[in-house]
Protein backbone atom coordinates (compact mmCIF):
# COMPACT_ATOMS: atom_id res chain seq x y z
CA UNK A 1 0.00 0.00 0.00
CA UNK A 2 2.85 2.38 0.75
CA UNK A 3 4.25 1.90 -2.75
CA UNK A 4 0.78 2.33 -4.25
CA UNK A 5 0.12 5.64 -2.50
CA UNK A 6 3.64 6.91 -3.19
CA UNK A 7 3.24 6.00 -6.86
CA UNK A 8 -0.09 7.83 -7.09
CA UNK A 9 1.37 10.96 -5.49
CA UNK A 10 4.41 10.97 -7.77
CA UNK A 11 2.24 10.34 -10.82
CA UNK A 12 0.03 13.28 -9.89
CA UNK A 13 3.04 15.57 -9.42
CA UNK A 14 4.58 14.56 -12.74
CA UNK A 15 1.26 15.01 -14.50
CA UNK A 16 0.82 18.47 -12.95
CA UNK A 17 4.38 19.48 -13.88
CA UNK A 18 3.86 18.29 -17.46
CA UNK A 19 0.64 20.30 -17.81
CA UNK A 20 1.86 23.32 -15.85
CA UNK A 21 -0.64 23.02 -12.98
CA UNK A 22 1.76 22.62 -10.04
CA UNK A 23 0.37 25.72 -8.22
CA UNK A 24 -3.11 24.16 -8.27
CA UNK A 25 -1.71 20.92 -6.89
CA UNK A 26 0.03 22.77 -4.06
CA UNK A 27 -3.16 24.70 -3.23
CA UNK A 28 -5.21 21.49 -3.29
CA UNK A 29 -2.73 19.78 -0.94
CA UNK A 30 -2.95 22.63 1.58
CA UNK A 31 -6.74 22.81 1.36
CA UNK A 32 -7.04 19.03 1.76
CA UNK A 33 -4.81 19.08 4.84
CA UNK A 34 -6.99 21.78 6.38
CA UNK A 35 -10.16 19.87 5.51
CA UNK A 36 -8.73 16.66 6.99
CA UNK A 37 -8.09 18.38 10.32
CA UNK A 38 -11.61 19.84 10.38
CA UNK A 39 -13.09 16.42 9.59
CA UNK A 40 -11.06 14.81 12.38
CA UNK A 41 -12.36 17.38 14.86
CA UNK A 42 -15.93 16.73 13.73
CA UNK A 43 -15.53 12.96 13.97
CA UNK A 44 -13.83 13.28 17.36
CA UNK A 45 -16.86 15.05 18.77
CA UNK A 46 -19.32 12.55 17.28
CA UNK A 47 -17.36 9.50 18.38
CA UNK A 48 -16.75 10.93 21.85
CA UNK A 49 -20.48 11.38 22.30
CA UNK A 50 -21.39 7.86 21.22
CA UNK A 51 -18.52 6.13 22.99
CA UNK A 52 -19.48 8.02 26.15
CA UNK A 53 -23.08 6.95 25.63
CA UNK A 54 -21.97 3.33 25.33
CA UNK A 55 -19.88 3.67 28.47
CA UNK A 56 -22.85 5.02 30.42
CA UNK A 57 -24.98 2.16 29.10
CA UNK A 58 -22.33 -0.28 30.25
CA UNK A 59 -22.17 1.23 33.74
CA UNK A 60 -25.96 1.22 33.97
CA UNK A 61 -26.11 -2.47 33.12
CA UNK A 62 -27.85 -1.95 29.79
CA UNK A 63 -25.02 -3.66 27.91
CA UNK A 64 -25.46 -6.82 29.97
CA UNK A 65 -29.16 -6.83 29.21
CA UNK A 66 -28.42 -6.38 25.53
CA UNK A 67 -25.91 -9.23 25.68
CA UNK A 68 -28.56 -11.47 27.23
CA UNK A 69 -30.92 -10.51 24.44
CA UNK A 70 -28.32 -11.53 21.86
CA UNK A 71 -27.61 -14.92 23.44
CA UNK A 72 -30.10 -16.84 21.25
CA UNK A 73 -28.49 -15.32 18.16
CA UNK A 74 -25.00 -16.14 19.44
CA UNK A 75 -26.05 -19.73 20.17
CA UNK A 76 -27.40 -20.02 16.63
CA UNK A 77 -24.29 -18.60 14.99
CA UNK A 78 -21.71 -20.05 17.38
CA UNK A 79 -23.18 -23.40 18.49
CA UNK A 80 -19.82 -24.89 19.47
CA UNK A 81 -18.76 -21.97 21.66
CA UNK A 82 -19.44 -22.57 25.40
CA UNK A 83 -22.19 -20.38 26.85
CA UNK A 84 -19.96 -18.99 29.60
CA UNK A 85 -16.95 -18.28 27.38
CA UNK A 86 -15.61 -14.72 27.54
CA UNK A 87 -15.69 -14.48 23.73
CA UNK A 88 -19.50 -14.26 23.88
CA UNK A 89 -19.29 -10.96 25.77
CA UNK A 90 -16.80 -9.46 23.33
CA UNK A 91 -18.80 -10.62 20.31
CA UNK A 92 -22.00 -9.15 21.76
CA UNK A 93 -20.29 -5.84 22.55
CA UNK A 94 -18.89 -5.70 19.01
CA UNK A 95 -22.28 -6.42 17.46
CA UNK A 96 -24.02 -3.79 19.60
CA UNK A 97 -21.44 -1.15 18.74
CA UNK A 98 -21.76 -1.97 15.03
CA UNK A 99 -25.56 -1.77 15.21
CA UNK A 100 -25.22 1.81 16.48
CA UNK A 101 -22.71 2.59 13.73
CA UNK A 102 -19.75 2.90 16.11
CA UNK A 103 -17.20 1.17 13.91
CA UNK A 104 -14.25 2.65 15.78
CA UNK A 105 -15.72 1.73 19.16
CA UNK A 106 -16.45 -1.79 17.91
CA UNK A 107 -12.83 -2.43 16.93
CA UNK A 108 -11.39 -3.04 20.45
CA UNK A 109 -14.19 -5.48 21.28
CA UNK A 110 -13.67 -7.18 17.92
CA UNK A 111 -9.95 -7.63 18.54
CA UNK A 112 -10.64 -9.02 22.02
CA UNK A 113 -13.20 -11.42 20.55
CA UNK A 114 -10.71 -12.67 17.97
CA UNK A 115 -8.06 -13.17 20.65
CA UNK A 116 -10.50 -15.12 22.83
CA UNK A 117 -11.62 -17.25 19.86
CA UNK A 118 -8.00 -17.91 18.90
CA UNK A 119 -7.18 -19.05 22.45
CA UNK A 120 -10.24 -21.31 22.45
CA UNK A 121 -9.20 -22.71 19.07
CA UNK A 122 -5.74 -23.47 20.43
CA UNK A 123 -7.23 -25.23 23.46
CA UNK A 124 -9.39 -27.38 21.18
CA UNK A 125 -6.43 -28.23 18.96
CA UNK A 126 -4.45 -29.37 21.99
CA UNK A 127 -7.42 -31.34 23.30
CA UNK A 128 -7.93 -33.22 20.04
CA UNK A 129 -4.25 -33.73 19.27
CA UNK A 130 -3.85 -31.07 16.57
CA UNK A 131 -0.50 -29.29 16.49
CA UNK A 132 -0.12 -25.86 18.07
CA UNK A 133 1.26 -24.53 14.76
CA UNK A 134 -2.00 -25.39 13.04
CA UNK A 135 -3.98 -23.62 15.74
CA UNK A 136 -1.96 -20.44 15.30
CA UNK A 137 -1.98 -20.42 11.51
CA UNK A 138 -5.51 -21.53 10.61
CA UNK A 139 -8.64 -19.60 11.58
CA UNK A 140 -11.37 -21.62 13.23
CA UNK A 141 -14.95 -21.83 11.97
CA UNK A 142 -16.05 -19.48 14.76
CA UNK A 143 -13.39 -16.92 13.88
CA UNK A 144 -14.47 -16.94 10.22
CA UNK A 145 -18.13 -16.59 11.24
CA UNK A 146 -17.37 -13.63 13.49
CA UNK A 147 -15.30 -11.94 10.78
CA UNK A 148 -18.10 -12.28 8.20
CA UNK A 149 -20.70 -10.93 10.63
CA UNK A 150 -18.44 -8.05 11.60
CA UNK A 151 -17.92 -7.09 7.96
CA UNK A 152 -21.63 -7.23 7.10
CA UNK A 153 -22.57 -5.41 10.36
CA UNK A 154 -26.20 -4.37 10.62
CA UNK A 155 -26.37 -0.63 11.34
CA UNK A 156 -29.40 1.23 12.63
CA UNK A 157 -27.59 4.56 13.00
CA UNK A 158 -24.67 5.05 10.55
CA UNK A 159 -22.93 7.64 12.71
CA UNK A 160 -19.82 7.96 10.55
CA UNK A 161 -21.71 8.57 7.31
CA UNK A 162 -24.05 11.05 8.97
CA UNK A 163 -21.04 12.98 10.28
CA UNK A 164 -19.38 12.93 6.85
CA UNK A 165 -22.52 14.21 5.16
CA UNK A 166 -22.92 16.95 7.73
CA UNK A 167 -19.28 17.96 7.37
CA UNK A 168 -19.54 18.26 3.60
CA UNK A 169 -22.64 20.43 3.60
CA UNK A 170 -25.50 17.97 3.14
CA UNK A 171 -28.88 19.59 3.75
CA UNK A 172 -30.28 16.30 5.07
CA UNK A 173 -27.47 14.22 6.59
CA UNK A 174 -29.97 11.85 8.25
CA UNK A 175 -31.49 10.89 4.90
CA UNK A 176 -28.94 8.10 4.67
CA UNK A 177 -30.44 6.24 7.64
CA UNK A 178 -33.19 4.43 5.69
CA UNK A 179 -30.99 3.23 2.80
CA UNK A 180 -28.24 2.25 5.25
CA UNK A 181 -30.63 0.10 7.30
CA UNK A 182 -31.96 -1.58 4.15
CA UNK A 183 -28.48 -2.23 2.75
CA UNK A 184 -27.01 -3.56 6.00
CA UNK A 185 -30.09 -5.73 6.64
CA UNK A 186 -29.52 -7.39 3.27
CA UNK A 187 -25.78 -7.81 3.86
CA UNK A 188 -26.30 -9.19 7.37
CA UNK A 189 -29.02 -11.59 6.21
CA UNK A 190 -26.74 -12.87 3.46
CA UNK A 191 -23.90 -13.27 5.96
CA UNK A 192 -26.07 -15.18 8.44
CA UNK A 193 -27.41 -17.54 5.76
CA UNK A 194 -23.90 -18.14 4.44
CA UNK A 195 -22.52 -18.84 7.92
CA UNK A 196 -25.36 -21.23 8.79
CA UNK A 197 -24.81 -23.17 5.57
CA UNK A 198 -21.05 -23.32 6.04
CA UNK A 199 -21.33 -24.26 9.72
CA UNK A 200 -23.31 -27.36 8.81
CA UNK A 201 -20.27 -28.64 6.96
CA UNK A 202 -17.29 -30.15 8.73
Amino acid sequence: MNYLWAGMILLGIFYAAFHGTLPEVSKAAIDSAKEAVMLCVTMLGVMSFWVGFMRIAQKAGLMKQAEKGLRPILRLLFPSLPKDHIANQYIAANMIANIFGLGWAATPAGLKAMEALADWNEENCKRYGTTKYRAKEIASKEMCTFLILNISSLQLIPVNIIAYRGQYGSTAPLAIVGPAIAATCCSTAAAVVFCLIRNRRR
